[in-house]
């Protein structure tokens, strides 16, 4: 969700430039925006203090930063603040409205409100150090042809996801009209979408086969994704693609909503008290029943198509 409000900082501030450390394998998405230098690492080579305290230095010294700007917010990054701290610069972190979300997921409270957008969470430490930042929350397309339609059915956990029979269903109604192409990864992802290729014509099941790149711009050829509240929405944002997205336990009030994305694209079960129950879609039902998930209709989705 960084990436859009990078561009957007970075046309509004072409001075400036940002030193993106994270995970190597996530260096595509970051790829082709001006003034955006991807240092890419392997946490596995910084365990611990004193690995934490040598990534530090080594940034420091590799690239002199004016400011930090901790977008993450988590163990490793809050000693990592620690570390630029005692160096003498500047830190700027994330505010990410914890109590308020502890208060929007508590079962109880009935009265829910929209929470503020994370891309705004971002820009606000942007705001913070200074800078000016006005962020459009338009999509950008990345290609002028697009057809067929994108579905990603799987997610992290099982208070994000349908259950499979619904997914397949869907697929099935979908194929009937239009080109589908299914995104997922990893063995049993790939075994599953490949088994539907087989069962359902007009498929097609891009599994495994692309890298992150080709992932990318197969996305922003697509008319429409269809995905989980998962990475794939935030995928098909990065590439200004429109994208219809399935909420279970959880809720776009938390602010996760992909960049640019429309509310009307938002298909959901609305009229349950308890959502969301948790932020990540991670806790189990309270209630026992999953109605979030088996009281879902597959034709809301379609009718957004």
């Amino acid at each position: 969700m960084t990436v859009p409000v990078f561009k957007e900082f970075l046309e509004q501030n072409p001075d400036v430039e940002i030193i993106m450390v994270s995970r190597k394998n996530f260096e595509a998405l970051f790829a082709g925006i001006p003034n955006v230098v991807f240092k890419g690492i392997n946490v596995d080579d910084y365990k611990g203090f004193f690995g934490l305290s040598k990534l530090g230095n080594e940034l420091i010294k590799e690239f002199k930063p004016d400011y930090i700007a901790n977008l993450h917010d988590v163990i490793r990054t809050k000693i990592l603040d620690r570390i630029y701290r005692r160096k003498g610069l500047k830190v700027f972190k994330i505010d990410k409205g914890k109590e308020e979300k502890e208060n929007l997921t508590d079962v109880w409270n009935l009265d829910k409100v929209q929470l503020k957008k994370t891309v705004e969470r971002y820009a606000d430490v942007f705001r913070e150090m200074g800078f000016k930042l006005e962020l459009s929350h338009k999509l950008r397309p990345g290609s002028e042809h697009k057809s067929g339609i994108g579905f990603a059915p799987f997610a992290q956990h099982k208070g994000k996801m349908l259950p499979l029979e619904k997914s397949f269903e869907l697929a099935r109604i979908l194929a009937q009209k239009h080109t589908v192409y299914f995104f997922g990864g990893g063995k049993k992802e790939t075994e599953t979408l490949e088994s539907w290729e087989s069962k359902i014509p007009n498929t097609k099941s891009l599994s495994g086969k692309l890298s992150l790149t080709e992932e990318l711009q197969k996305i922003a050829e697509l008319e429409v994704m269809i995905s989980m509240d998962s990475a794939n929405m935030h995928l098909a944002s990065l590439v200004g693609t429109r994208c219809v997205s399935i909420w279970c336990a959880t809720h776009p009030y938390a602010g996760f909503l992909g960049f640019g994305q429309s509310e009307e694209d938002v298909v959901q079960v609305k009229d349950l008290s308890c959502r969301p129950c948790s932020v990540f879609g991670d806790k189990e039902c309270y209630r026992g029943d999953w109605a979030c998930i088996e009281e879902f209709s597959i034709q809301k989705v379609v009718e957004k198509i």
